[in-house]
């Protein structure tokens, strides 16, 4: 009797219908074909087992199952649960016809238990695309896939739910999908990062990451050890506003695919944050391997790549950024599979500046010499720097600010900021914080959520352009004209410093992130001022 059951596979993020048909005739061994990979193969061993889990067998007959289609190599543990279902409707141990319209997958463990699998949530909305039912998952995988809409998703725990569920046996229903009208509402309770009012002094810089991450700007941050770069990279997060449901779905997608366990069921909320080590391979970054795989820099998509000591990173490592920076993609070619992994990430790096850290310390020596630091600032390549917005030079913290931390209270908890405070005309906000500490994470974030609100709005009808650093340069006289007093200004700027076309771009994209922050509908002199301020440093 021939029969069918339908599974998915996942390439890159996106995943395919996987039809298996199952044939049981008299004779002897078992054919599985398709293009399995060793783990598809050995299944017939956990299923034989977790099927006498239930009171049920694997007939002694001749047993051919075809994975279609065919020419698409099928790998994992998670196609046990569709190959036992399909060698039992075809044994007649169960009703064929209860597999119609249902999408399973999911690893058998020898006792009929069900194991996670990768890609849920990606298999999930192929199955609602392709016009499946219902889907069957394992509990752990199905929260996830469980938000979306039109679809059934069940989770279960055990085979014996499952033909449960099959045979319409009560008790097993359907999760209810995530509520995800409110994400922000939830997000201070979520609040992990590091919060900003723990750092003291570092005006210049505090101000500087306030407007990349209004902008969705990359940045580099320069300064000797100790000065508070890894710290305040990690308090970013903490300002950035939550993800929408479109850019929780996206994240999801990958984090699943890439089979990283998470501490929170359903869909992430927080901005991702990824700080690869500097001896981090190629791949590791990028993504690939013998299996594809997500790298960091796609795990850090909607949300944070920081690499400190940037110039410890290999040059192959450092160049192959370039590409993701502009395009927001990551594309694996390997002779096996080619494959695209988004990257839209906000690229925040570090680095001393020299091979001591001290060059320019106002009471360290730097023991460097001339050449040593140009081989070590000739490590970031021109490029790469040209693709990154705001160049900051960070200080070594102020001693009378770091008295003032030991003499005050150590740090708040996001939300104990007053949300009074004038701003200055550096654009900062004056202290509001209790016991005089510096403005907390969520009282900057209120100002750069009003910032991309105003940028959604702005960019409402344009697909794929979703903050200013993204702007395209066609489009920046549209969406950044200036008067003739700015345009003489920019001219004489550009002139005198020698600057790149695309420095005038990010010049403007900056100018244009800060106006916003500043809620003025034209850019103006003072806000290309601070742009160019930030460019400088390169």
């Amino acid at each position: 009797m021939l029969v069918k059951t339908y599974a998915s596979a996942v390439y890159g993020i996106e995943a395919l219908t996987v039809t298996i048909e199952a044939d049981v005739s008299p004779g002897l061994n078992f054919h599985l074909v398709g293009l399995p990979d060793s783990a598809v193969r050995e299944s017939l061993q956990r299923i034989a087992t977790a099927v006498q889990s239930v009171g049920m067998r694997i007939p002694g007959k001749r047993i051919v199952i075809n994975m279609a289609p065919a020419d698409i190599r099928k790998e994992g543990s998670a196609y046990d649960l569709p190959l036992a279902l399909a060698i039992l409707a075809a044994s007649e141990q169960m009703d064929s016809s209860l597999l119609e319209g249902t999408l399973c997958m999911g690893e058998l463990a020898l006792d009929g238990t069900l194991r996670p699998v990768r890609g849920a949530l990606s298999m999930a909305l192929h199955a609602q695309e392709q016009g499946f039912e219902r889907c069957v998952f394992p509990l752990d995988s199905a929260k996830e896939a469980a938000v979306v809409d039109g679809l059934q998703v069940y989770g279960v725990t055990h085979l014996a739910q499952v033909l449960d569920l099959m045979h319409g046996h009560p008790g097993t229903s359907p999760l209810a999908p995530e509520d995800t009208s409110h994400f922000s509402a939830s997000l201070g309770k979520e609040q992990t990062y590091p919060d900003f009012a723990q750092v003291r002094g570092q005006a210049q810089a505090r101000r500087a990451l306030e407007v990349a991450a209004a902008g969705g700007h990359n940045v580099l941050m320069t300064g000797p050890p100790g000065a508070g770069k890894t710290f305040m990279a990690r308090c970013l997060p903490g300002i950035l506003p939550p993800l929408t449901r479109a850019e929780a779905i996206e994240t999801t997608r990958i984090w699943s695919v890439a089979g990283i366990p998470r501490k929170e069921q359903g869909l992430m909320r927080l901005r991702p944050f990824r700080a690869p080590h500097h001896t981090a391979s190629i791949v590791s970054l990028t993504g690939g391997g013998a299996h594809a795989r997500p790298g960091e820099i796609s795990l850090a998509h909607n949300g944070v790549l920081y690499l400190d000591e940037l110039p410890e990173f290999s040059t192959a490592a450092l160049e192959v950024l370039r590409q993701p920076l502009e395009d927001g993609t990551i594309r694996i070619s390997r002779a096996g599979y080619k494959v695209d992994y988004p990257a839209r990430f906000m690229l925040v790096a570090s680095m001393n500046p020299c091979p001591c850290g001290f060059y320019g310390h106002p009471t360290r020596d730097c023991v460097c010499a001339p050449y040593q630091i140009r081989r070590y600032e000739n490590k970031v390549s021109g490029p790469l720097r040209d693709r990154i917005d705001i160049h900051l030079m960070v200080k070594a913290v102020d001693v009378e600010d770091l008295i003032g931390r030991v003499g005050g209270q150590a740090g708040v908890q996001s939300g104990s900021c007053s949300q009074s405070g004038s701003r200055s005309r550096s654009g900062s906000r004056s202290q509001s914080c209790p016991g005089h500490l510096p403005e907390c994470s969520e009282a900057i974030r209120r100002r750069v959520e009003q910032a991309r609100l105003i940028q959604q709005e702005r960019f409402r009808d344009m697909q794929n352009l979703h903050t200013n650093a993204q702007i395209p340069v066609e489009l920046l006289p549209v969406y950044c004209p200036l008067d003739a007093p700015c345009r003489s200004f920019l001219k004489q700027v550009l002139e005198r410093l020698h600057l790149s076309a695309r420095a005038h771009h990010r010049i403007l994209r900056l100018a244009r992130t800060i106006a916003d922050l500043e809620g003025s509908e034209h850019v103006q002199m003072q806000h290309l001022a601070e742009a160019v301020q930030y460019l400088c440093n390169a």
